[in-house]
């Protein structure tokens, strides 16, 4: 049975209604929504969590959110939290292919986003999240009218040799080694290991309150991921970094990157956002890969660009604002 997970320091926000949705090719995706604890409606906010993620750790975004008036879409994908998973290893994360994670939002936005959810649609990114968001949007399928991206992954600082490395993964991947685990990896979530020199945040408080659901979630906190997942990976990456890219993208977009980002490349992600026509780039400069737990000077920097981007109604559609408070 799906469930959402509570800590002492980490409450489920009130008010979720929890969701089970089928994908087109038999996934079942873990999904909740909330209503804004506004009475003025802005919209709906989905939230596209990075690699190894999940619902629980979004709580105090999902709060932030819902009290700027946005309600909230929240939901993992394949393969992490507490979706479905395709391989026996309920901690390896793992997906077939990249574009997998286009049918999950395709069927979040057919169960949830289209019914239920007042407009606009808008969506707020991270790391692997981003990635997918910007290919989307590229492609035209995102159904967001805004993106905020945070930490997208364009590129992967945490592989010394990224050329080699993207080799190494194609060859194995097509030997048939997609399934298994990269080289040397683990079951071991990254959120649950020691504070001292993570490559997460700099906020010890949030680390702990994050380290404590992933221990909650159990095999939901995934561990490293499989070969298919980082070869699909380098393939995503390797487009978005083509130049003729980000002055396709015609979505608005604002990108948040952080300055000491020991996951993701920071210059790469400048690079990419010169190029946008319909965007911009706000660097964080003390902020680690995980601005949403950074400490509160950091985290209200991010708020302020997002509260002067992510745009709103004067109101809600009468009809909409009527089941929202119903």
């Amino acid at each position: 049975m799906l469930t959402l997970r509570s800590t002492p320091d980490n409450p489920v926000p009130p008010g979720g209604a929890l969701k089970a949705v089928r994908t087109d090719d038999g996934v079942e995706l873990r999904a909740a929504h909330w209503r804004p604890t506004t009475r003025l409606v802005k919209g709906t906010v989905c939230l596209l969590q990075g690699r190894a993620e999940f619902i629980e750790k979004y709580y105090e975004t999902i709060a932030d959110l819902r009290g700027r008036g946005f309600a909230v879409v929240a939901f993992d994908w394949r393969g992490q939290g507490e979706s479905q998973r395709q391989v026996d290893d309920p901690h390896r994360g793992h997906v077939a292919h990249f574009d997998d994670y286009r049918r999950d939002l395709k069927a979040i936005e057919e169960a949830i986003l289209r019914p239920l959810m007042p407009h606009p649609h808008l969506c707020l990114a991270h790391s692997m999240g981003g990635a997918v968001a910007l290919t989307g949007a590229l492609d035209g399928w995102l159904p967001f009218r805004r993106i905020v991206t945070v930490a997208p992954m364009l590129s992967i600082r945490m592989v010394r040799w990224p050329a080699g490395a993207a080799l190494l993964a194609g060859i194995l991947h097509a030997i048939g080694w997609g399934r298994r685990y990269i080289p040397f990896g683990s079951a071991v979530s990254i959120a649950t290991k020691p504070y001292p020199n993570n490559r997460l945040c700099r906020d010890p408080e949030r680390y702990a309150r994050n380290a404590a659901a992933a221990r909650d979630v159990g095999a939901g906190a995934v561990g490293d991921p499989s070969i298919a997942w980082l070869a699909g990976a380098f393939r995503a990456m390797r487009r978005l970094s083509d130049p003729r890219v980000p002055g396709r993208i015609m979505v608005p977009t604002l990108i948040v990157a952080a300055g000491a980002d020991p996951v993701c490349g920071t210059r790469t992600t400048e690079r990419f956002a010169r190029g946008l026509r319909a965007g911009h780039i706000l660097v964080l400069p003390d902020a680690r890969h995980e601005i949403l737990s950074e400490r509160d000077a950091i985290r209200q920097d991010f708020w302020a660009a997002f509260d002067a981007f992510m745009p709103g109604s004067d109101a809600a559609e009468p009809a909409e604002r009527e089941r929202l408070e119903a």
